[in-house]
C-alpha cells in the first residue's frame, strides 16, 4: 500500500512541473512520459509508452538523442539543446538534462528533464531574418538601417558632477574602437550611455545591435550570436548570426553576467580574434564589430560570485562606466521631472506645469529603488489621474509616500513591520557603502556589523559596492 502510494504521489508530483519529464529503460523503450512532456511533443500517451525512442521521434538518431547517448555512456550530459521531428512531423526545440539511472554498475535506463523552448527559438530567428532584411534592404534609409539607436548624448539629461563627468568620458570613448563595460543598477539609464556611444562613434551609419543575454536559453544565444549552417541540426538552415548582421557597427551585449560561462569563453576568443565560426561551419568569417556590454551588478562581485569569466571581463572592461544611482545624483530630479513632464505632455495630450513643493519633497525623501525608469513610471502615471496644471501627493502611488514624514507618516501602517524593516536597512546599507566610497570593510564598521554580513545583505538587495 505504501509503495503503491508513493508512485502515485510521485506521478501527481512530475505531472504538475513545468518541464518535461521522460523515463527510457536499457533497451531505449519508453516507460514514462508526464503530461507536459507529452504536450510538448503533441503525442498521446498511447503512442509513446512502450515505444523505442527513434520510433516516437524519428527525425532522431543513437548520436543525436540525448537519451540514448546517455544510455550508451553512461555519463550525464545537462542543458544541451535537442532540435527534432515529433511524432507528428513538427519540428520542436528543447533544453535537456539528460542522467543515468544506474544500479549496482548496470545502466537500467536513463531519465531526462526537458525545456521546450521552441517559441523562443522561432521568434528570434524571426527577429534576426527582419534584422538581415532590414540591413539588406537597398530603398533602406541611414536612420533604418541603424537600428534601434536612438539616444544621443544631448539626450542624457542631468548637470551633476557624476553625469557631467561621465558623459565626457564617454564622449571620449566614442572616438575609438575599444570594447566597453558598463554597469549599474536596473534603470539608472546604461543603454541610453551605450547608444549614445554608438551614435557619436565612426560606426554610426552602420548597424546597432542589441541582445539581453538573460532573456534567452544560452544553448540557443550561441547559435543567435554565431549563426548557423544547413544541416548543423535538424531542419538548421543557412542563417547569420548578430555578429554578421553587426559587421561594422556595434553589438551590445547587455546581462553578459547572465551568459554561460563556456559561451563566454567562446566570445572571449571572437573578441582576440576577430573571426566568428557558424555553427556547423569548418570556415571562419572576419568580423569588424565593436562591442558593448552591461551588467546590473558590480563586476568584481560577478568576477568573485563565478558570474563572468574574469579573462572575458578584463578584455571587455578595456573602458568601463558605472551608472550611479537615482539617490546619488538627486540634484538632478527637478530637471529630470521637468524632462519627463514635457514628454509626457506631448505623449498624452496634457498641459502639466510642474509638480508641487509637497511633491518635491518627497521626491526628495524617496531612495527610488527603481532608479530614473521608476521616476518616469510615477510621472507618467501621476499625469494620467491629474485634474490640474501640477501634480500634487494625491496623484503619486501611495509607496512613494511611506517614508515622506508629517501626515503621510501614518500611512507606515498600511505595510508590514517586516517589509518596513527592509526597507530602512537597505537605505542604511546603501548610505553606509556611499559614505565609505564603496569600501565595504569600512561599511560593516560603521553598520557595527561582521563584513561578511554586510556582503551577504548586499547581496540580497542588490547593492553594488563602487
Amino acid at each position: 500500500m505504501d509503495s503503491l502510494l508513493t508512485v502515485f504521489t510521485m506521478e501527481k508530483i512530475l505531472n504538475h512541473i513545468d518541464e518535461g519529464i521522460q523515463i527510457i529503460d536499457h533497451r531505449g523503450k519508453i516507460r514514462y512520459s508526464n503530461e507536459i512532456a507529452l504536450e510538448m511533443d503533441d503525442v498521446k500517451r498511447e503512442d509513446v509508452i512502450g515505444n523505442h525512442v527513434l520510433s516516437v521521434y524519428p527525425s532522431l538518431t543513437d548520436k543525436t538523442s540525448t537519451l540514448l547517448q546517455v544510455l550508451r555512456t553512461g555519463e550525464s550530459i545537462h542543458d544541451v539543446k535537442q532540435e527534432f521531428l515529433n511524432f507528428k512531423g513538427n519540428k520542436i526545440t528543447t533544453i535537456n538534462t539528460s542522467i543515468p539511472i544506474i544500479e549496482d554498475e548496470n545502466i537500467l535506463g536513463a531519465i531526462e528533464i526537458s525545456r521546450d523552448i521552441t517559441k523562443v527559438r522561432a521568434l528570434s530567428e524571426q527577429l534576426i531574418d527582419l534584422q538581415k532584411e532590414l540591413y539588406n534592404e537597398e530603398g533602406a534609409t541611414v536612420e533604418e538601417k541603424k537600428g534601434t539607436a536612438k539616444f544621443r548624448f544631448q539626450d542624457i539629461i542631468g548637470s551633476t558632477k557624476e553625469i557631467v563627468s561621465l558623459k565626457r568620458k564617454a564622449m571620449r570613448t566614442a572616438e575609438n574602437d575599444s570594447s566597453v563595460m558598463v554597469y549599474g543598477s536596473t534603470g539608472t539609464g546604461k543603454e541610453l550611455i551605450v547608444q549614445a556611444i554608438h551614435n557619436s562613434s565612426r560606426r554610426r551609419e552602420k548597424p546597432f545591435i542589441a541582445q539581453n543575454c538573460a532573456a534567452i536559453p544560452g544553448t540557443l544565444l550561441e547559435s543567435i550570436l554565431f549563426g548557423t549552417v544547413k544541416g548543423s541540426f535538424t531542419d538548421a538552415d543557412n542563417r547569420p548570426g548578430l555578429f554578421e548582421l553587426a559587421n561594422g557597427g556595434t553589438l551590445f551585449l547587455d546581462e553578459i553576467n547572465s551568459m554561460p560561462f563556456e559561451l563566454q569563453a567562446k566570445l572571449l576568443r571572437v573578441l582576440e580574434e576577430g573571426r566568428i565560426r557558424r555553427i556547423g561551419d569548418v570556415k571562419t568569417k572576419k568580423v569588424d564589430v565593436r562591442i558593448i556590454a552591461a551588467m546590473n551588478m558590480d563586476p568584481y562581485h560577478a568576477m568573485k560570485e563565478r558570474k563572468i569569466r574574469d579573462d572575458l571581463f578584463y578584455r571587455l572592461s578595456v573602458v568601463a562606466f558605472r551608472i550611479p544611482d537615482l539617490v546619488e545624483r538627486k540634484d538632478d530630479l527637478k530637471t529630470l521631472v521637468q524632462h519627463f513632464i514635457a514628454k509626457y505632455n506631448r505623449l498624452l495630450n496634457r498641459n502639466v506645469k510642474g509638480i508641487t513643493t509637497g511633491v518635491l519633497q518627497v521626491f526628495y525623501q524617496y531612495h527610488w529603488p527603481g532608479n530614473i525608469r521608476e521616476l518616469e513610471n510615477v510621472i507618467e502615471g501621476a499625469m494620467n489621474m491629474i485634474d490640474g496644471h501640477y501634480i500634487t501627493e494625491e496623484d503619486l502611488p501611495s509607496h512613494l509616500t511611506l517614508f515622506s514624514g508629517g501626515e503621510k507618516q501614518s500611512k507606515a501602517f498600511q505595510f508590514s513591520l517586516k517589509e518596513s524593516m527592509k526597507h530602512w536597512e537597505k537605505q542604511f546599507i546603501q548610505d553606509a557603502i556611499k559614505e565609505t566610497g564603496g569600501n565595504v570593510t569600512k561599511a560593516a564598521q560603521l553598520l557595527k556589523i561582521p563584513r561578511q554580513t554586510l556582503q551577504y545583505k548586499m547581496k540580497k538587495y542588490g547593492i553594488a559596492a563602487e
